[in-house]
């Protein structure tokens, strides 16, 4: 069985990771595969070398600083290097042997076309929560947290296409919520 987790910036996928993972269950992380496959994988290295240019990587280490200001040169730059980097993550995800995986981009990517999953939980929290999470956690500006938010997809549609909502907004038990998940869903 396969299940994704995933929700917007600030919505606390980590922190339900974390108590995944607290219960013996291995989440597979996204973003921090891609970031290893960019640093690792020699197909990845070349395909991106090739689309963004020699400078994108200096002895090895990748140029975040370039990369970026392709990525943000265009719409089109940011898909060309989409679609190198999520169909290696979605194969490395395959070959992992995990069975939980975290992406807050799930559906923005398309991750949900390149890999079945049996059940999608998206994580949610109001707005003003995640606002204030992303400001202490990155000490940024209110703004600037409203700006990231506002540039992904938005936290109903994400909730409208998942399979099972955990509201995370420090109110609600968010424990009793992913028991209820494992027992009631997983175990049928």
């Amino acid at each position: 069985m396969r299940i994704a987790i995933t929700g917007g910036i600030g919505s606390g996928k980590s922190f339900v990771c974390r108590r995944l993972e607290a219960r013996g269950i291995r989440v597979y992380d996204c973003d921090a595969a891609a970031k290893r496959l960019m640093r690792t994988s020699e197909q990845l290295i070349q395909s991106l070398t090739e689309l963004v240019g020699e400078g994108v990587y200096k002895d090895g280490v990748l140029q975040k600083k370039v990369l970026a200001e392709f990525l943000l040169a265009s719409e089109e730059n940011k898909q060309a290097v989409n679609d190198i980097v999520h169909p290696a993550v979605a194969s490395d995800f395959e070959a992992s042997g995990y069975e939980w995986l975290e992406s807050a981009i799930l559906f923005d990517s398309g991750f949900n076309r390149r890999v079945h999953f049996d059940y999608v939980i998206c994580v949610s929290a109001p707005v003003e929560v995640r606002i204030a999470r992303v400001m202490h956690r990155d000490g940024i500006s209110r703004d600037k947290a409203q700006e990231w938010i506002d540039s992904q997809q938005s936290q109903e549609e994400v909730v409208a296409l998942s399979d099972f909502e955990l509201i995370n907004d420090g109110e609600c038990d968010i424990d009793k919520q992913i028991d209820y998940f494992i027992k009631h869903i997983i175990k049928k």
